[in-house]
């Protein structure tokens, strides 16, 4: 173990496992099914977020950490030095509360550097990776902020929803709104830029539309050495299709790796709604 601590949130949705392996450690986020109120991936699953926003029979809402949640996992890393990536702070509150955190840690001695990553899901779990990697080789925290600022700007996130009704409910759809007066007759493809989401392009039907996102997957890759990494929110077919597309594809790029295929979590899929796809694209940094 390196003598920085990496935290992230439960958004980065790191396969099961991943983040303990590399020392990672999380705040979860919250998600609110009519008056009941748990925390993402283990008290409220994907699937639960799904069924309520295909029945609307309950309000879906999310809420960010307390920065007293994130000041206990700062001290609990035992850490002097921690890097904390989140995030968009334009899609949510969680960065500022992780700065609220940081100073109330910094007279005990905890120097945190808190990360706004610009973008979600994928996009934040590869650069907190990235992260994570540098603090085990033992860089000091300059560095290992600075590799998670690279990998965060660098990636590209696109993904398709069903509908935009989601995302505009929950006011997260930034300049996508100029697809609102088509979408009852057009599949969005959508992207996370400068850490809101935009307007990619406008596809007729869901089969286009996905064949439209594994071409833009593939000129986003180009011929430099990646991380390719698939999500869905209920459309596990879909994306295991893209997955195994984009693996034949990016053969060369991958270096041998296949696409990781998984389910979204809670808290975002809420604000997608069920049948989203995502694709990311990160670089592959080595570490000096």
């Amino acid at each position: 173990m390196g003598s920085v601590a990496v935290v992230t949130d439960s958004t980065a949705y790191l396969p099961p496992g991943v983040g303990a392996r590399w020392g990672v450690a999380e705040v979860p986020l919250h998600v609110v099914l009519g008056r009941r109120t748990g925390i993402e991936g283990v008290q409220v699953s994907p699937d639960e977020v799904a069924r309520a926003l295909r029945e609307r029979r309950l309000e879906v809402r999310t809420s960010r950490p307390t920065p007293a949640e994130f000041a206990r996992v700062y001290r609990a890393t035992g850490a002097t030095d921690v890097v904390s990536v989140h995030l968009s702070g334009a899609l949510s509150g969680t960065v500022e509360a992780a700065v609220l955190a940081a100073r109330e840690v910094a007279p005990e001695g905890i120097a945190v550097r808190v990360v706004d990553a610009r973008t979600i899901a994928m996009g934040l779990g590869f650069a907190v990776l990235a992260a994570a990697e540098a603090a085990q080789a033992g860089r000091p925290p300059e560095q290992v902020e600075e590799r998670a600022r690279q990998v965060a700007r660098r990636s590209r996130l696109l993904f398709y929803v069903d509908t935009l009704e989601h995302l505009r409910k929950g006011g997260r759809i930034g300049a996508a709104a100029a697809l609102l007066g088509g979408a009852l007759s057009v599949k969005p493809l959508l992207r996370i830029e400068d850490g809101r989401v935009a307007n990619l392009e406008r596809v007729r039907t869901a089969a286009r539309a996905l064949s439209r996102l594994e071409d833009l997957v593939v000129g986003a890759a180009g011929d430099h050495q990646v991380d390719v990494s698939v999500a869905h929110l209920a459309g596990p077919d879909r994306a295991r299709h893209l997955a195994a597309r984009l693996t034949e594809r990016l053969a060369e790029q991958l270096g041998g790796r296949d696409v990781s295929c998984g389910e979204l979590g809670a808290v975002l899929g809420a604000h997608v709604g069920p049948g989203m796809v995502a694709a990311c694209v990160a670089p592959r940094l080595d570490v000096d």
